[in-house]
């Protein structure tokens, strides 16, 4: 198989793993529900289910409350920290904005990234509250200190406390901000003003529309929606579509895990602050309707005896998809990171191109310098393979005259063809296996820079200002296309000359597909297409030259 060939082959291969991913999300996609609220016979829950629907089989008996679904706007507490501004609201506590003040976001790099938002038809909320009868939910409106809580010079962490009070219980809500960090820890005091044993549920959810992030490339396919991770049923996503039309899957009640809203980059998720805690939780997730959902997680009951007062404690991260500071958060956490099915590659070559960056400081450089150790890596592969599409294109005008000689007859053209390759000690494969073995880790480096949000906004040189965006004046593309125009021409041309005249076009519609592509992955293939030309044509030039020498 020749160059021109293994390129279709390559276009057409990468275009079908593509699809297979979209349909596999399509039809497919892993979905775990624990937990789940009555659902109409239009996929819809019920209207009780604003709130969390009462904890489940082991937990029978607690009742649930009913309210409207639409959030109520009251005064708000604002806070400003070094990497984060979070506004939190008197009605349940909610923390319906969350501004990521390094981050820009897609379709506006003159606006801030916002994670969490009040918007018609794009709500997104982290909310908690309690499950037990009179006892304060998110719904619940708290005597909220309103104001700016702004993290001054030399201040490591800021405090903000609301409370709520029934005839059952009176509850001390507190969120904890800190320097440099996206976990919000979440701490809510209970105290049993009855005079019985108080059992109170905390739960702790999301509501959020079913769209994903504004501005992102229709061309890319990433996920955005719920998941969980237990150690039982390991990291599991929850696509909206399944949770509206009602198919859900009943799993029983973990004794550890996390449940999370993932989407490009970015992603939430409310963790127990003891990585070993083991207390039983059940996890839910539920169509609100009119695109919203929620999906979210009940803790055991904390039991108070009448007077009595505890406090549970829950951390909140908020952030972007920094590998290697949420792994340590929690098990499971490196997983939000999308990698595709070959994460066994991709994570390797993610941990490699980290290492060269905190090097030379410039994830294009790093870019560069990876492309280099992975061309070198296989340099005994593509020596092979440039060798022996040498040969055959040194064999052309023999092969054409076979052609010629046997014209429409297929069998006595192929036993011709392989006299040749048998006599000239050619592989026809060789110029196509070796590199077959490399299209894995371009697919994996592809989830890399498509997945890193360490390169998203990253800068490399001149226009390029974004590597994880395609380039906005197509120059890289562009590019691209000319060297793999001489790739073709250093490669063996097909004897059929429609066949030639396609392989001509491939590296234009390779390069159309590219347009859409980061523009970091990109500069990794125009990299490797300029070295694999160098090679290329000092194969070529030592193979003439030995043949010239051997006619004299």
């Amino acid at each position: 198989m020749d160059t021109q060939r293994l390129i279709a082959f390559v276009i057409f291969s990468f275009s079908l793993l593509m699809l297979w991913e979209a349909w596999q999300e399509y039809t497919n996609p892993n979905v775990v529900v624990v937990a789940g609220a009555p659902v109409s016979s239009n996929g819809q829950a019920t209207s009780s289910d604003a709130l969390p629907p009462a904890p489940g089989q082991a937990l029978k008996g607690v009742p649930q409350p009913i309210a409207t679904t639409q959030a109520v706007k009251g005064v708000r507490a604002k806070v400003v920290t070094d990497v984060l501004t979070a506004e939190i609201d008197a009605n349940g506590g909610d923390i319906r904005e969350l501004i990521l003040g390094k981050y820009r976001e897609n379709d506006n790099d003159e606006a801030p990234f916002r994670l969490f938002e009040e918007k018609s038809g794009r709500n997104f909320f982290a909310q908690s509250g309690l499950i037990g009868q009179g006892l304060p939910n998110h719904k619940t409106l708290f005597v909220l200190e309103p104001g700016d809580y702004r993290m001054k010079d030399g201040q490591n962490e800021i405090k903000v406390s609301m409370k709520a009070t029934t005839p059952e219980a009176e509850v001390v809500k507190t969120f904890t901000f800190r320097r440099g960090s996206y976990l919000v820890e979440v701490d809510t005091q209970i105290k049993n003003l009855g005079q019985t044993e108080l059992d109170a549920y905390p739960y702790y959810q999301y509501l959020r529309h079913n769209q994903p992030p504004e501005g992102e490339s229709m061309m890319i396919h990433t996920f955005t929606g719920p998941a969980i991770y237990t150690e039982a049923g390991k990291f599991q996503k929850v696509a909206f579509d399944d949770i509206a039309k009602g198919k859900q899957e009943h799993v029983k009640e973990a004794k550890d895990g996390w449940i999370g809203m993932v989407q490009h980059h970015f992603f939430s998720t409310w963790l127990t602050r003891d990585p070993a805690d083991a207390s039983a939780r059940e996890f839910y997730t539920r169509s609100l309707g009119n695109d919203e959902f929620s999906a979210g997680m009940i803790m055991p009951a904390v039991k108070l005896a009448p007077g009595e007062e505890k406090t549970t404690i829950m951390a909140l991260y908020a952030g972007p998809q920094e590998l290697e500071k949420i792994k340590h958060l929690a098990a499971g956490l490196d997983l939000v990171v999308d990698y595709g099915w070959l994460t066994v590659l991709a994570y390797p070559i993610f941990v490699l191109l980290n290492w060269l960056h905190k090097l030379v400081q410039n994830w294009g450089t790093a870019i560069i310098l990876l492309t280099v150790l992975i061309k070198l890596a296989f340099y005994p592969l593509s020596a092979a393979s440039y060798k022996s599409m040498a040969k055959m294109k040194k064999m052309a005008p023999r092969l054409q005259s076979l052609k010629e000689r046997y014209g429409d007859d297929r069998q006595k053209l192929h036993e011709a063809m392989m006299k040749i390759y048998s006599e000239e000690k050619i592989n026809p494969l060789g110029g196509c296996l070796p590199i077959l073995v490399q299209i894995p880790v371009f697919i994996a480096l592809y989830w890399v820079l498509l997945g890193a949000v360490e390169l998203r906004q990253a800068p490399f040189a001149l226009w390029l200002t974004d590597l994880s965006k395609p380039d906005p004046f197509y120059v890289l593309p562009v590019v691209m296309a000319i060297t793999s125009f001489i790739q073709v021409k250093l490669s063996p041309a097909p004897t059929d000359p429609v066949q030639a005249k396609v392989m001509m076009f491939m590296p234009i519609a390779f390069s159309v597909m590219f347009l859409f592509f980061p523009a970091g992955l990109v500069l990794y293939w125009l990299v490797n297409n300029v070295l694999s030309i160098l090679q290329q044509w000092r194969i070529n030039t030592v193979i003439e030259g030995a043949a010239n020498d051997a006619k004299r």
